[in-house]
C-alpha cells in the first residue's frame, strides 16, 4: 500500500475566463496561482515525499515544479492524468450554452449514466480508466512509498466514487474542490481494480491570505448576460 496526495493545480487564467481546458487551451498560472503553489510547497516540506508526478498541462506542471523545488524532487509527467476531455467544448467562447452542455453530461454521470460522453469527448468510463492507469504507473514496483500527483479537480472528484467506494462521494463533492486543495489516500489494488481508503478530502488549511481567495470552478445563470455571453 502507498500513500498518495492528490493535489489540484493552482489558479490559472482558465479559472478566471471559465474556458474549458483539456489540450488546446493551456494557460500558465496566475500570480495568485504561483502564491498558492508556493504555500502548498511549504506544506509538503514536512511530508517526506518520495515521488512527485503531474499532469502534462502547464498549470499542473508549474504547480508541481514549485512543489518539487521545495522538496528536492523533479516532477514526472504522466499523460493519463490530463484533465477530462471535453471535446467540442474546448477552444470556443464559454457561453451559457457551452456550460449547459457540460453540466448536462455531469448530471448524467451523477445519475449513473456513465456512457454519456462530452460532445466530441470522453465518457466517465474513459476518465476512470485513465485515472487508474495513471495511478498504476505511479505505484509500479513501489510499496510503502509517499507520493504526490498534481492534477485536476474534475478527474479527482468524478473518480472518487470508484476510487474510494466506502465513502459518500456525492456528499463530499458538495464541497468545492479548490485550487491547490490536497486530498490524501491509501492506495491498494484489488483483483486488478485500483482501490483506496480516503484519509482526507480537499484540504485547504495550508493556504492563507490572497491564496485562499478562491475562484469557483463552475458557473451560475447570473454569470451570463441575456445573450448567454459570460459577464467579465
Amino acid at each position: 500500500m502507498n500513500t498518495i496526495f492528490l493535489v489540484r493545480h493552482a489558479e490559472n487564467l482558465a479559472n478566471l475566463t471559465k474556458e474549458f481546458s483539456y489540450r488546446k487551451v493551456d494557460y500558465a498560472l496566475t500570480p495568485k496561482g504561483v502564491l498558492q503553489a508556493r504555500q502548498t510547497a511549504e506544506f509538503f516540506r514536512g511530508q517526506a515525499i518520495d515521488h512527485l508526478y503531474c499532469s502534462p498541462l502547464r498549470r499542473a506542471r508549474q504547480t508541481a515544479e514549485i512543489i518539487g523545488a521545495a522538496v528536492g524532487l523533479q516532477p514526472v509527467e504522466i499523460e493519463a492524468f490530463r484533465e477530462v476531455n471535453v471535446g467540442d467544448l474546448e477552444g470556443v467562447p464559454p457561453t451559457q450554452d457551452v456550460w449547459e452542455a457540460h453540466d448536462q453530461v455531469i448530471a448524467a454521470w451523477k445519475a449513473g449514466q456513465l456512457d454519456v460522453s462530452m460532445p466530441g469527448g470522453e465518457n466517465y468510463h474513459s476518465v476512470w480508466a485513465r485515472f487508474q492507469d495513471g495511478l498504476r504507473q505511479m505505484c509500479a514496483g513501489k510499496t510503502g512509498q509517499r507520493m504526490a500527483v498534481v492534477g485536476h479537480g474534475g478527474m479527482f472528484s468524478f473518480c472518487l466514487q470508484d476510487l474510494c467506494p466506502d465513502v459518500d462521494a456525492m456528499a463530499l463533492r458538495r464541497e468545492p474542490n479548490q485550487n491547490c486543495s490536497i486530498s490524501e489516500i491509501r492506495l491498494a489494488e484489488c483483483n486488478g481494480r485500483v482501490r483506496a481508503d480516503l484519509v482526507s478530502w480537499c484540504r485547504v488549511e495550508h493556504l492563507s491570505g490572497p491564496a485562499a481567495q478562491f475562484v469557483l470552478g463552475f458557473t451560475t445563470p447570473q454569470d451570463f448576460d441575456p445573450s448567454g455571453r459570460l459577464i467579465r
